[in-house]
């Protein structure tokens, strides 16, 4: 994924956690979803080792979801997909299907709270009774609507996606004594990247993670985005928030300044944080954006290049942005391009020798020179 051309990956764990690992005499493995798991150890032993290694008390983190089979359903209809794909700027189907229609019911459509401090909130986007609905959520109720093909179909259609539209959805159908559920995911195609600003690693609250997503066409990652990501190559040896208030970072490659070579790749985790005293780096997630990013040769400062970008019609891309048209659309160009944060970067899909020096695509990062200097052009963004 991001890979810098300078020395950027610096070192996540003191050498003491690393110690925990490697010196400990114990044989590490790892789940399904790639977290590191350790083995049953006499519990004195435990005590020892987690207060030692106060820094990997979430090594056996897990993505909590209840998952657990509901009750037998009598009026719906299990989805046929579980979970819907699709992305930003798209629009998406959530299936719903009443297996018969009761004399007097309610069908409910609620988002889920994806944050685990505020696990079984819901935020109800509909409501209908089968003649008429009505929305309730300022930010969906706008863009969605029933789909209604036929008499049995409660499916919920939103339009124009966006990066928040992401999570779990329930459909449930009330009547009475006898309400019941079935739950839908809506997973959005993009691609995770690591972020830190100008000041280096390590500069991120909880909420100024968030900002600093949001303010790079992005969002916070979700733990199954980073997941994903991982799976598909990043490896960055800072850690970083995602969205549920946790903190990871993915390896694939072992070696020491990252855990140690003794343990195998995986995501790396630290766990629930304090949010507003920590700071880590920021795991962003973006999706496909609906416009251009094109490249602007020349040799300009930062302000020079915003005033290309001007002059085209555009404005200086974002990273979020840049990612988005590295992964969706394959841009690739082997000049470094100023961008809206100051950092400079550019996006390869065809590695080469020359390119970077790296085998493997990404976005390269030259970190955050001097504004004044002239020495690169400048990636924008128009939008459509």
């Amino acid at each position: 994924m991001e890979d810098a051309l300078t020395s950027d990956r610096s070192e996540s764990l003191s050498s003491s956690s690393s110690w925990c690992f490697s010196s400990a005499g114990f044989r590490n493995t790892r789940d399904s979803k790639g977290v590191l798991v350790l083995p049953m150890m006499h519990s004195v032993v435990r005590l020892l080792w987690a207060a030692t290694c106060f820094s990997w008390s979430s090594a056996i983190y897990n993505c909590q979801h209840d998952d657990r089979a509901g009750p037998a359903l009598r009026y719906l209809l299990q989805p046929p997909q579980q979970v819907i794909t699709s992305q930003r700027g798209a629009n998406a189907t959530l299936p719903c299907m009443l297996r018969v229609r009761p004399k007097n019911y309610r069908v409910k459509w609620t988002r889920l709270e994806p944050d685990p401090e505020r696990r079984g909130v819901e935020h109800i986007i509909l409501i209908t009774n089968g003649a008429q609905h009505r929305g309730y959520d300022e930010a969906l109720a706008p863009r969605a609507s029933l789909r209604a093909a036929h008499s049995l179909d409660a499916s919920l259609r939103i339009t124009g996606l966006t990066l928040d539209d992401g999570g779990r959805y329930r459909c449930e159908l009330v009547n009475g004594l006898e309400d019941e559920s079935v739950t839908v995911t809506l997973e959005l195609v993009g691609v995770v990247f690591p972020y830190q600003n100008s000041n280096g690693r390590y500069q991120f609250t909880y909420q100024e993670a968030r900002q600093a997503c949001e303010g790079q066409d992005g969002k916070l990652a979700t733990y199954q985005q980073l997941y994903k990501a991982w799976t598909e190559g990043l490896d960055w040896c800072n850690a970083g928030w995602i969205e549920d208030g946790t903190v990871h970072y993915p390896i694939i490659d072992s070696r020491e300044p990252c855990g140690g070579k003794l343990l195998p790749p995986g995501i790396r985790s630290y766990g629930a944080r304090d949010k507003g005293k920590e700071r880590f780096d920021a795991f962003c997630f973006t999706s496909a954006v609906k416009g251009q990013v094109f490249f602007i040769k020349g040799r300009m400062s930062f302000q020079e290049a915003g005033a290309s970008c001007k002059a085209q019609g555009s404005e200086v891309a974002r990273v979020g942005q840049l990612y988005a048209a590295w992964r969706f659309s394959w841009l690739d160009r082997c000049d470094g391009g100023w961008l809206e944060d100051g950092s400079v970067r550019f996006p390869i899909t065809a590695a080469r020798p020359l390119c970077g020096g790296l085998s493997h695509p990404g976005v390269r990062s030259l970190g955050f020179p001097d504004k004044e200097l002239r020495v690169y052009g400048v990636y924008c963004y128009r939008p459509t």
